[in-house]
């Protein structure tokens, strides 16, 4: 990039890796998982303008978030059930933290882990987008993980996650408990760098009142990152 072009913003490196992904992955046909939270709404968008211009049919997608759908229903995209469709060809979606070495993920800022999860896990191959700031080089490195609970005996389950190490704080919206869709809490866990993710995830998802974790392990198969060199496909281990 010269001099005399302004450094791209956040939005826009995350638009750029929207739109290599859905040149790169999607093409007509295909059963789509669509992620959630502010990149993969830019998928969601590009994908929809797309299909309004008889670019991409018959596409049939699943949306792990009901504002994702809503996204997807307002471009004319239809959207299935999960449990209406066998298997997913593929999922794209964002991250909060991304660990070079493993592709290990930390997800949920946007309060859909669990049907994020369940979206990737009948996906072939799930993608993830992001832009340069969510690479680290170990998770928790920057963002807390978070952990969907049950909203009876919450702080319980909090204390529980506190004897593993953790620092829960109650998601808050308006003054309120956030929701995720499934009417549950979120719990946004600060943990010391995670040296060992897949431990971790085990002892999380083992405490009696957690419903799901943000820790995403072994689940992206590519890996898009969009930074000011421009648009490349990370390699696990770089």
């Amino acid at each position: 990039m010269s001099e005399s072009q302004p450094a791209l913003t956040q939005q826009e490196l995350k638009q750029q890796a929207a739109v290599y992904a859905v040149d790169t992955f999607i093409h007509s046909d295909m059963r789509v998982g669509l992620g959630s939270g502010s990149t993969a709404e830019l998928f969601i968008e590009e994908v929809g303008r797309r299909s309004q211009a008889g670019i991409l049919t018959g596409l049939v997608t699943v949306s792990s978030s009901e504002k994702s759908a809503e996204l997807a229903r307002s471009f004319g995209l239809e959207v299935k059930e999960l449990a209406d469709i066998e298997a997913l060809d593929i999922t794209v979606d964002g991250a909060d933290e991304i660990e070079t070495a493993t592709f290990s993920l930390t997800k949920g800022r946007g309060g859909a882990l669990l049907r994020e999860k369940l979206v990737a896990a009948a996906s072939t191959l799930e993608v993830i987008i992001a832009d340069e700031s969510k690479l680290v080089s170990i998770l928790g490195e920057k963002m807390p993980i978070p952990v969907e609970v049950t909203p009876f005996g919450w702080t319980h389950t909090a204390n529980r996650l506190r004897a593993l190490g953790g620092e829960p704080a109650l998601r808050m919206t308006g003054g309120q408990p956030y929701l995720t869709d499934g009417e549950n809490y979120v719990l946004d866990c600060r943990f010391p760098p995670v040296t060992d993710a897949k431990d971790l995830a085990a002892r999380i998802k083992g405490l009696t009142g957690v419903v799901e974790h943000g820790l995403f392990i072994g689940i992206a198969g590519r890996v898009v990152i969009a930074g000011k060199t421009g648009v490349y496909e990370l390699e696990k281990g770089a």
